[in-house]
């Protein structure tokens, strides 16, 4: 009886303890942007005491009007610039560049990364894990060694899928589901627990 009410306070209390650290420390870092107004204005100095959140709402008010001032003419004319200045400078260009083209790719609403939950067979035959689709046919040197349709895909580990596989696989081998990204990811980080809704299956015409 006492293991069994242990395990149920647990059950309640592990998720929310998570929850709230993983918050703190996302307002943490966010609030360091405080750090770029004069210590005059610091919410400390002028109430008297720390305010949570003050910088992370400045940093999301710093993002949105990045955003807003890269869509007009001026603002695009500026990125290219900086683009161009940061090109020049040895080592940061070819990490900024990498970091840029992973960026694009994942955050650009036009993009196609994990936009298709897929279910594929790894790492074994018979063995099925949920996969994500990251492109299409594989580019450069590589796609002159492979026959076929090939499609790339990141198959990412449980319950943390930030890490995980990059794998080319054939189309042909390669199953969409009827699951949004979202659900997809749930269903991976409670290692199966929380399954999506079922679906009612599509009938073929006669």
């Amino acid at each position: 009886m006492f293991k069994r009410y242990f395990l149920t306070g647990l059950l309640i209390w592990v998720p929310l303890v998570i929850t709230f650290w993983v918050l703190s420390l996302i307002i943490d870092t966010l609030d360091q942007s405080l750090r770029l107004l004069p210590s005059a204005v610091h919410p400390k100095n002028m109430l008297g005491f720390a305010l949570p959140g003050v910088g992370a709402l400045l940093t999301l008010a710093m993002i949105f009007l990045t955003g807003l001032l890269a869509t007009n003419f001026i603002g695009q004319k500026l990125v290219d610039w900086w683009d161009k200045l940061l090109s020049r400078i040895p080592v940061v260009n070819s990490l900024y560049k990498a970091i840029k083209q992973v960026s694009d790719t994942l955050l650009a609403p036009n993009g196609n990364a994990f936009r298709k939950a897929l279910l594929i067979e790894y790492p074994r035959r018979d063995a099925w894990t949920i996969a994500f689709l990251t492109g299409g046919p594989p580019g450069g040197d590589i796609g002159n060694h492979l026959r076929g349709e090939f499609v790339s895909v990141y198959v990412p580990t449980t319950p943390n899928p930030t890490s995980g596989f990059f794998l080319m696989l054939p189309r042909a081998d390669v199953v969409e589901l009827d699951m949004s990204v979202d659900e997809a990811l749930k269903y991976i980080i409670s290692m199966g627990v929380v399954a999506p809704p079922p679906r009612p299956e599509l009938k073929t015409p006669s």
